[in-house]
């Protein structure tokens, strides 16, 4: 009997499965999408960083992805190639470019869930990722894709042990920087402030505080980023955000100039292999500080867009979207180089994760 016990204990010793340290992950994404202006050199707007590229079949993010996680360490290292890394990384220098993540953490508490993170680190500003495949919508809105995807610098991050709530500071290189500026000496800062008040219900504050410019022609930015994600039933998810920034006009200059952009985003889920997802946004920069138009109204432009997933496999998502945009000036640049306010766009994706 003491032998039959033995055995039966060492089995379901050895049924516990044991976390690994380490982990290797990947993540593809093809698309090829038609925008219907067509316009001569295949690249869409210049306020497009994700799926910009028109009337090919292209690699919009594949990324392979090591995570090594104990109970006081962390760290992550991820090299990425496709067209979402050559918008976003084109002011890096070469060798920093297929960077997608890099970063290590210590947990410098034994009682709390207290971190400190450094290196290239995820934004912590926005709902949206470059992995679409963790997106309601195939695309990205105006304003994820012109704030920042990655940040570089150092935070101090503090999860309640309930998971509630979740606060942290940031110290960075820059906006959407792994390199700072050539004769920047200013380090730019950040805070989230992250409320769960249950599993429901997401909301979040973001900021970032900084210039972004060199020394002599410093202004200083200012922007904060607010979003709740709210599902309303098993099947029914909404997302609402508002960004605003402001930038001095000119170095020292007590005048600025501002931005701001609503979206809604409206989620659902009829089978477990469909979704359907809304979004309608509006991006107003009438004097673009991100967004340059050389217009009399400067960029102000609405959005709208249909997605359909289909779920394929677990890990493989097929996608389609309609997407259209709505300038208050002609920007749209037209095969024969003429301008106007429509943009209409019709793209479809496969996105594998492993």
């Amino acid at each position: 009997m003491l032998l039959l016990g033995s055995i039966y204990i060492l089995q379901a010793q050895e049924s516990v499965e044991v976390k690994k340290p380490l982990t290797i992950s990947g993540y593809v994404e093809v698309y090829g999408q038609y925008d219907f202006s067509n316009p001569e050199n295949n690249t869409r707007p210049g306020f497009v960083y994700s799926h910009h590229r028109n009337n090919e079949v292209n690699l919009n993010l594949g990324l392979i992805k090591l995570n090594y996680e104990t109970d006081r360490i962390r760290t992550n290292l991820a090299l990425a190639a496709g067209t979402y890394m050559n918008a976003n990384y084109a002011a890096e220098p070469a060798t920093l470019r297929n960077i997608y993540e890099a970063n290590v953490g210590i947990k410098i508490s034994e009682k709390h869930n207290l971190w400190v993170d450094a290196g290239v680190l995820p934004s912590h500003i926005g709902f949206e990722s470059a992995i679409s495949k963790d997106c309601y919508t195939l695309t990205r809105s105006i304003g994820a894709d012109n704030s920042p995807y990655f940040e570089t610098g150092a935070k101090v991050s503090y999860t309640t042990d309930d998971g509630k709530w979740m606060v942290s500071g940031l110290i960075l290189n820059g906006w959407q920087r792994i390199q700072r500026v050539d004769g920047n000496s200013t380090p730019a800062f950040g805070h989230q402030l992250t409320y769960k008040p249950t599993d429901k219900i997401t909301l979040n504050s973001s900021s970032f505080i900084g210039n972004d410019k060199a020394d002599t022609v410093r202004q200083m930015r200012y922007f904060h980023h607010f979003y709740g994600q709210f599902q309303l039933h098993d099947k029914f998810t909404v997302i609402t955000g508002f960004d605003m920034g402001a930038e001095q006009k000119e170095k020292g200059s007590s005048r600025y100039n501002t931005w701001f952009t609503p979206v809604l985003i409206a989620s659902y889920k009829p089978h477990d292999d469909f979704a359907i997802a809304l979004r309608g946004e509006y991006y107003q920069d009438k004097n673009g500080v991100i967004i340059s138009t050389g217009t009399a109204s400067g960029f102000q432009t609405f959005g709208y867009s249909v997605t359909l997933d289909y779920v394929v496999f677990s890990n493989l998502i097929w996608r389609t979207e309609l997407k259209r945009l709505q300038s208050k000036d002609a920007i749209f640049v037209e095969r024969n180089d003429s301008l106007k306010k429509d943009n209409m766009l019709a793209i479809t994706s496969l996105a594998l994760r492993f």
